[in-house]
């Protein structure tokens, strides 16, 4: 075994919470997101979501079977939920109900808040790439946050909520999925 396939595999535990994380978050930036689409797309849309959510949690768990249960010991659990990620969950929470607040309670515009949560949910990507040393999520937190100003661009542009939730509500759910299909598609990549 090299020493990049050990990393992969002390990691695995670790990526296997993320995507049952990423896939749950993914799943509600979608369904959430689709319900002021014209019929039938928010139908089409929150199946998709259900399908690709159980056919990336039944990758992922294959995917935490090939590994076994005697590398999940060698998982860095300590580092997983200590101050760092405590720290950037704190900045998350403060600005995302803070801005929320101001958002709906302040200024009146639900239309934009779902492009305000797939900002800081992006944003916190940034941290946790960094905590974690995974560079993925620094892909991750570009895209959403890319779809988060598209979805404030959207809004200043005139156009409608429906539309600024497909781009950054819906948008944000794919870019979720695929930060857990890409590392499932890598893995199965010879070595």
């Amino acid at each position: 075994m090299t020493n990049g396939e050990m990393t992969e595999k002390r990691r695995l535990p670790g990526f296997v919470i993320g995507a049952i994380v990423a896939i749950g978050f993914g799943t509600g930036f979608i369904i959430g997101n689709s319900g002021g689409l014209t019929s039938p797309w928010p139908l089409i849309l929150r199946v998709a979501a259900i399908v690709a959510a159980v056919v990336l949690l039944i990758a992922t768990f294959r995917a935490g079977r090939r590994v076994g249960p005697s590398t999940t010991a060698a998982a860095p659990s300590s580092s997983f939920m200590g101050r760092g990620y405590w720290l950037v969950v704190l900045v998350e929470a403060i600005a995302l109900f803070g801005g929320l607040f101001v958002i709906n309670g302040v200024l009146h515009r639900s239309e934009v808040a779902v492009a305000w949560v797939a900002l800081v949910v992006g944003l916190h990507f940034y941290g946790l790439g960094r905590v974690w040393h995974t560079p993925l999520y620094h892909w991750l937190a570009t895209g959403m946050t890319l779809l988060a100003v598209a979805g404030f661009i959207l809004y200043f542009a005139g156009a409608s909520a429906a539309a600024i939730s497909l781009v950054a509500g819906v948008g944000s759910g794919v870019a979720l999925y695929l930060a857990v299909l890409w590392p499932l598609l890598q893995s199965r990549r010879p070595a």
